[in-house]
């Protein structure tokens, strides 16, 4: 008697480390992703909520009456409410419209206000968005501002030419900076296999310490000064107001909005927008269809950089007017922040930079009015980065249901 054994079938090879590393990466954008609107809206108002917290915790009147909550709990409630409600109530008319003002372009110029503080934050978080869709993160969106404020504060102020003409060769200056910063980390990304978002942080920092090299040197600066800082951009060049004074709101905004349809466009009905989100679902699946995911790599971080390049142009040309060592600001870290609260999508991103130019131009009135400290701003905006990175916290902090995925069927 025989027995007839087959041979077992061979399993299938672990995919390579690289492979399965990348596999972890998409896993992670898809999560960060996946929250919903709803999800969004919760995060902003259990930031809210924390800051109100903070807010009373640094008030020395709430601090006080916390002292003698048992002999006296109804001045404790109403000195908390009163503080927090007069911090929010500030907040509110410094970013979206001031009622306590005497005339009508005062109560409405918050408004416009927070639309110039959001420009960049909007170009800006569209490229890092755009990026993020296709899989990448790209964490330099600070170098790009930075390279694109430089080379069009440069040429705003450089060249002589007429206007109209000269903004838009500073802007383009702007966009191609941006573009190249960000392309060579593409470029290695495709190339080499180097990490993202190693690269791109270390290119924040070579652009910084670049231009504090540049705004050294009499040649660039075009100044004298003794200060680190540029001459101001020639009028020709600057971003021509869509309000008259004292509105500052410019033409960026313009710009932004026509960028925010640019990207929507181009992920929602063109071919390559197609190529860009298959290599963002699943870059091996996409490679075995014939599409270059080296080459949408790269084609993805040249975009990206130039909005957010077209961001540091909007700043300079449009409400700094020349160059110094802090010209980008925070607004490449926020611009993250505004990419993950609009879940990657341009409409959301720019109405997420809206929300975020609205807490900056806020802020401030809420210090200068009720003494409440502006970093509280900041600290609810990196609770809502936090919450929307993490969906299933908010999830359960509220039990909402698990969203089900549906199961496709091999």
């Amino acid at each position: 008697m025989t027995t007839d054994i087959s041979p077992a079938a061979p399993s299938a090879a672990p995919p390579p480390e690289s492979e399965a590393e990348d596999g972890k990466e998409q896993t992670l954008l898809q999560q960060i992703m996946s929250g919903s609107w709803l999800v969004s809206l919760l995060a902003i108002v259990l930031a809210l909520l924390l800051g109100g917290v903070l807010i009373a915790v640094s008030n020395a009147e709430v601090v006080a009456a916390a002292e003698n909550f048992f002999a006296a709990p109804g001045e404790f409630f109403s000195a908390l409410f009163q503080t927090v409600g007069n911090a929010y109530s500030a907040l509110f008319r410094g970013a979206v419209f001031d009622w306590e003002a005497r005339t009508t372009e005062r109560a409405i110029r918050p408004l416009t206000e927070s639309m110039v503080s959001g420009t960049p934050l909007i170009l800006t978080g569209l490229g890092i968005a755009l990026a993020f869709r296709c899989g990448l993160f790209n964490i330099g969106g600070q170098g790009q501002v930075i390279l694109g404020a430089t080379i069009a504060g440069f040429l705003g102020y450089a060249l002589p030419l007429p206007p109209v003409v000269h903004m838009l060769v500073a802007a383009i200056g702007g966009i191609i900076g941006g573009a190249i910063w960000a392309g060579i980390a593409g470029v290695l990304k495709a190339r080499t296999g180097a990490n993202e978002v190693i690269v791109t942080i270390m290119l924040n920092s070579i652009a910084g310490y670049a231009l504090g090299y540049l705004l050294k040197e009499n040649w660039f600066t075009h100044t004298t000064s003794a200060n680190p800082q540029s001459r101001v951009v020639d009028d020709s060049a600057q971003m021509f107001l869509l309000l008259p004074p004292p509105f500052r709101l410019h033409f960026g905004f313009i710009i932004a909005i026509l960028a925010t349809i640019f990207v929507w466009w181009l992920l929602e009905r063109s071919t390559v927008g197609f190529e860009f989100k298959a290599v963002g679902a699943n870059p091996h699946a996409a490679r075995t269809a014939g599409i270059s995911v080296s080459k949408v790599t790269i084609l993805v971080m040249i975009v990206a950089g130039a909005l957010a390049g077209l961001g540091g142009a909007a700043q300079v040309l449009g409400t700094e007017f020349k160059l110094t060592g802090g010209i980008s600001g925070s607004i490449g870290f926020d611009a993250i922040t505004v990419a993950l609260l609009g879940r990657s999508k341009p409409l959301g991103t720019f109405l997420a930079g809206l929300l975020f130019g609205a807490f900056k131009a806020g802020g401030y009135l809420m210090q200068s009015q009720t003494g409440t400290p502006i970093d509280i701003v900041l600290v609810v905006q990196s609770v809502i980065v936090l919450l929307i990175a993490a969906p299933p916290l908010v999830r359960s902090i509220f039990r909402l249901p698990t969203p089900v995925l549906k199961r496709k069927e091999d």
